[in-house]
């Protein structure tokens, strides 16, 4: 057995697999498609993590093979017959030691300074995770699209287009979304979103596409875009402060890491949910912005690969 691990970052849009060696080094890292269990199913979620794997050995140049440790951090696991199911899976084909986790947790590993406080994701979905010193967690959000995901790159598309058909039937204000939406998808007329979205065998990582021409268009001035990124915000600042109460952590600043690809990319959507935040009666602080989430899920499989040697 060889001192190499793996950590896998696994969500709605992509799954991200990085091999590293016994001191942490990244020998090689790899990309897939979208590994949500919840979304695309256990065996699609299966072959997206084999696939990234299989790109991380090949960077690195080194045969396939099974590891020391790994841990994989997957949205839309979180029972534990589901952890199960995952945890057998990848023992067979990665690593006899795995952690199986949900991807907010490994993004407290690598944005926090002693891996604990809150987490927040705010991608294809969005979920808040948190836990204390004493080893309490607590969660808010991660419902998946059809009932909740809200502030999410899909939540906002969705209500984007909602917009745009209020707007065409005349019950909301017009908005300059419905040119955007329309070009962006190669469309004449807002009645032709009806096959687009309901017959074209979208996902919602392909929906969730249009949330960057919602930023686009409220930092072009739309009021009703500006509008709907407000309300975002709220909601993912909503669920940080849920946490932080479930949590009752009794430190006066309270460790913060942020992730996923809308709010990395959205300074409005930032700047609302700092603003709400800022507005509440807890401290968040250090506050950091974690682009490569998968970096913890390495640090648990090296934790994780010690405690099995010792």
């Amino acid at each position: 057995m060889n001192n190499f691990v793996i950590g896998i970052d696994g969500g709605g849009s992509r799954a991200r697999a990085r091999l590293a060696n016994a001191r942490g080094e990244t020998l090689g890292a790899g990309d897939a498609g979208a590994c949500n269990p919840q979304a695309v199913g256990f065996e699609n979620a299966q072959r997206e993590i084999r696939a990234a794997i299989q790109r991380a050995f090949d960077a690195a140049k080194v045969a396939k093979q099974l590891v020391a440790a790994a841990c994989l951090g997957i949205g839309g696991v979180e029972r534990a017959d589901e952890r199960a199911l995952m945890r057998e899976w990848a023992r067979a084909e990665i690593a006899p030691r795995v952690e199986i986790l949900n991807d907010a947790e490994i993004v407290l590993a690598a944005g926090t300074p002693e891996n604990w406080g809150i987490a927040l994701i705010a991608g294809t979905g969005s979920i808040a995770w948190g836990k204390t010193r004493a080893g309490k967690f607590a969660r808010a959000g991660g419902w998946g699209y059809l009932i909740g995901d809200e502030g999410s790159a899909f939540d906002l598309s969705r209500e984007a287009l909602r917009a745009v058909t209020r707007a065409t039937d005349g019950r909301g204000e017009p908005t300059r979304l419905a040119e955007k939406i329309l070009q962006f998808w190669k469309l004449q007329t807002p009645p032709e979103l009806i096959p687009r979205v309901y017959r074209s065998g979208m996902k919602p990582a392909d929906l969730a596409q249009i949330a960057p021409l919602v930023m686009d268009a409220a930092d072009e001035g739309d009021p009703v875009a500006r509008e709907l990124i407000a309300r975002a915000g709220q909601e993912l600042a909503a669920a940080i402060i849920a946490v932080a109460r479930a949590l009752n952590i009794a430190e006066k600043e309270i460790p913060l890491a942020l992730a996923g690809g809308l709010l990395l990319n959205a300074g409005s959507l930032r700047a609302q949910l700092l603003a709400a935040l800022n507005a509440s009666a807890f401290i968040f602080a250090p506050v950091e912005w974690v682009n490569e989430p998968v970096k913890g899920a390495v640090k648990i499989a090296l934790d994780l690969s010690l405690r099995g040697a010792s």
